[in-house]
C-alpha cells in the first residue's frame, strides 16, 4: 500500500515550483491513487497465492480509469505521476497516435503472414509483456481506427489489462464521424463498464502560464520578414549549411525535406502537411531531428480540414518527442484553425503550440 504517495509527489512539484496547486488537480489524483493501491494489493495476493493457500477471499479486480477535460488542464501530467510511481515492471505509456501506429504495422505483418484475425493475437501479446497500459490523448477520428480500437481494447479488458487513458473527450463524444456509429456505441459501453470515468474540471490552461522564452521561434504574418526569420533560424544553426534536399523512406514512401543538417530540418507546411503523410511519419521526423523549422503556414479553412488533421498529428509528435520547432505563418496561433471539421481537437495544438515557445519547453527539449 501507498497511501497518499502521489499527493506527496504532487506537493514534491508544488515546492519545487513545477506546477501550481489546484483542487481539481488533486480530486482527480484521488482516483488515481486509489487505482495505484488496488493494483498493489491484488499483485500482492497473487505473489502469496503461488506460495501458498489462501483463505481470504480474492480483492476484486482493477477496474480502468478514463480521464477527461479541456486542453492544458493537467491530465498527462497527473497520469505521469502515477505511471512514475507505479511499481510494476510490467508497465507502458505510450502517445495514442503512437500507439495505433504500430497497431496498424502489427495488422499489415499478420495479413502478409496471411493469419487471419490479428486483433485477439495482438491483444494477447500486450497481455504477456504489459499489465498496466497507460494512454496520452486518446481520440477516434477515422472509421478504420475505430473498428479496431472496439475490438482491440474489448480484448484487453476481458483479459485482465489495466488501462488508464487521458482525453479531451467523454466517451460519449469521442467518435464524430457519424459512419458506423452504432458499431462503435458497443465500445463506448464496454469502456464505461470496464472504466471509471473521470473529469479534471480545472478551468485553467495551465500551457498559457508558461513565460515565453526571449527568442520568437512563431513568426506572422507570411511576408519579406518572415522569409528571413526562416532564413535566419537555419543558418544560424547549421553555421550557413547549404539547403540540400533529403529524402525519407517510411513504410516503402518517401517524405522530401528542404534540408537537413545534423540535427536540424528545414521544411514547408507544404511539404509536410499538405502532401498526404500519417503519424507514422511524423513520428519518424520527431525522432531523428532534435529541431524542426517550417515555413509558411497558412490559415487553415473549413476546406483544409485533412491540412489541419495532419497539422495536428505533427505537433502532437513533435510535443511528444520534445522537438523545438520554429515557424512562420500567416495568422497568430489562435486564429490558425478555428472552424470546421476537428476545430474542437485543434485547440489541443493551440495550447501545444504556445508551450513549445517558452523557455521552459526549449530548455528541457531533447
Amino acid at each position: 500500500m501507498t497511501p497518499g504517495l502521489l499527493v506527496t509527489h504532487y506537493r514534491d512539484r508544488v515546492a519545487k515550483q513545477h506546477i501550481q496547486t489546484d483542487e481539481a488537480q488533486l480530486n482527480t489524483l484521488q482516483h488515481l491513487q486509489s487505482l495505484l493501491d488496488k493494483l498493489l494489493i491484488n499483485i500482492a495476493y497473487e505473489q502469496k497465492s503461488t506460495t501458498k493457500k489462501l483463505l481470504s477471499r480474492r480483492p476484486e479486480p482493477c477496474k480502468s480509469l478514463y480521464i477527461y477535460g479541456g486542453v492544458g488542464r493537467g491530465k498527462s501530467m497527473l497520469m505521469d505521476l502515477f505511471y512514475e510511481a507505479c511499481p510494476i515492471h510490467q508497465k507502458r505509456r505510450v502517445h495514442f497516435s503512437a500507439f495505433m501506429v504500430e497497431v496498424h504495422t502489427f495488422t499489415h505483418k499478420c495479413r502478409q503472414e496471411k493469419i487471419p484475425d490479428a486483433l485477439p493475437l495482438l491483444a494477447k501479446y500486450i497481455k504477456e509483456y504489459v499489465r498496466v497500459l497507460c494512454f496520452d490523448e486518446f481520440h477516434v477520428t477515422d472509421i478504420a481506427d475505430a473498428m479496431i480500437i472496439g475490438r482491440l481494447f474489448g480484448a484487453l479488458f476481458d483479459l485482465g489489462v489495466t488501462v488508464v487513458i487521458t482525453s479531451n473527450r467523454h466517451p460519449n463524444d469521442l467518435y464524430q464521424g457519424g459512419l458506423l456509429k452504432e458499431q462503435f456505441l458497443f465500445f463506448i459501453k464496454v469502456l464505461q463498464n470496464a472504466a471509471d470515468i473521470v473529469e479534471l474540471k480545472a478551468v485553467e490552461d495551465f500551457r498559457l502560464r508558461h513565460p515565453h522564452t526571449p527568442r520568437i521561434s512563431y513568426c506572422y504574418p507570411l511576408d519579406a520578414y518572415a522569409n528571413a526569420f526562416i532564413q535566419h533560424h537555419f543558418d544560424i544553426l547549421t553555421q550557413c549549411a547549404p539547403r540540400q534536399p533529403v529524402v525519407l523512406e517510411v513504410w516503402a514512401h518517401r517524405i522530401t525535406l528542404t534540408a537537413v543538417h545534423n540535427g536540424i530540418v528545414l521544411s514547408s507546411f507544404e511539404e509536410l502537411c499538405v502532401q498526404p503523410l500519417g503519424a507514422a511519419d511524423y513520428i519518424k521526423i520527431a525522432s531523428l531531428f532534435d529541431t524542426l523549422i517550417i515555413a509558411d503556414i497558412p490559415k487553415l479553412t473549413a476546406a483544409m480540414r485533412n491540412e489541419a488533421k495532419r497539422f495536428v498529428s505533427l505537433v502532437d509528435a513533435l510535443y511528444e518527442h520534445k522537438v523545438r520547432l520554429i515557424c512562420s505563418a500567416a495568422v497568430p496561433v489562435t486564429e490558425l484553425y478555428t472552424e470546421g471539421d476537428g476545430s474542437f481537437e485543434f485547440e489541443r495544438t493551440v495550447s501545444r503550440l504556445i508551450e513549445m515557445q517558452s523557455e521552459c519547453y526549449w530548455n528541457n527539449a531533447h
